[in-house]
């Protein structure tokens, strides 16, 4: 079954503890990413673990070998649940990360490894250089190199899902942001609708705005559960 992860992507602990309040019981998931964790610190996942919820640590990682593998062990140490690293880091990076994974847990499974592919706020025009072949067949090449790699999924639209599980088989995860209800329009390019990303094969769906800028947003939250699983 597909979970959902909400995105708190706020300036400050108070507003992301508040928003997290709201959907505590509704989402098992949620997500801290840059801005949040750089005002914030490690600390910040503990915090959230207390409350109950599994936590997305997004912070991208896209270094040397060493570097990666050091913040991927101190990330695993703070209690990160999953954890996401660019695919273009190649594979002696994300070799590096499963080491760091390794020393983080003691022993313990660890956290989720996930590459990103593409960034689902970018197409075509956005790609400095040429994509001869598409940005799907980009995407492709970059899923399939990070399951080679020893990696546990890929962060990608919902558009690639179905190609990336028919590459790399049925149990590499998929982890799909860029998820938006019809009615909703930002400055996400590749999105999928809730329904539209589990009918594909999405193991997560990473939901922010259409949630946490709701007037409601535990309702918001349940919507989008209730569609996940309808």
């Amino acid at each position: 079954m597909s979970e959902l992860v909400v995105a708190l992507d706020f300036k400050d602990a108070r507003s992301a503890f508040e928003m997290a309040e709201k959907v505590r019981g509704v989402a098992p998931w949620v997500k801290v990413g840059l801005e949040l964790f750089c005002a914030e610190g490690p600390g910040i996942i503990t915090r959230f673990k207390e409350m109950g919820f599994k936590v997305f640590v997004d912070l991208k990682f896209f270094d040397i070998p060493n570097t990666v593998k050091g913040a991927v062990r101190s990330a695993t140490r703070a209690g990160a649940d999953m954890i996401s690293l660019h695919a273009l880091g190649g594979e002696r990076m994300a070799i590096a990360a499963r080491e760091g994974r390794a020393e983080g847990a003691g022993g313990n499974e660890g956290p989720l490894l996930m590459a990103i592919t593409i960034l689902t706020s970018m197409d075509e025009n956005d790609i400095p250089f040429p994509v001869p072949d598409g940005l799907g067949s980009a995407v492709l090449d970059l899923a399939l190199a990070s399951s080679q790699a020893g990696l546990d999924g890929v962060v990608c639209s919902g558009l690639e899902v179905e190609a990336i599980k028919e590459k790399c088989g049925k149990d590499f995860l998929a982890l799909t942001p860029g998820i938006r209800p019809a009615s909703v329009s930002d400055d996400q390019r590749r999105v999928v609708t809730p329904s539209q990303a589990v009918e594909r094969g999405s193991n997560f769906l990473v939901v922010g705005r259409p949630i946490t800028g709701a007037d409601d947003p535990a309702e918001a939250a349940r919507r989008i559960v209730a569609e996940m699983n309808g």
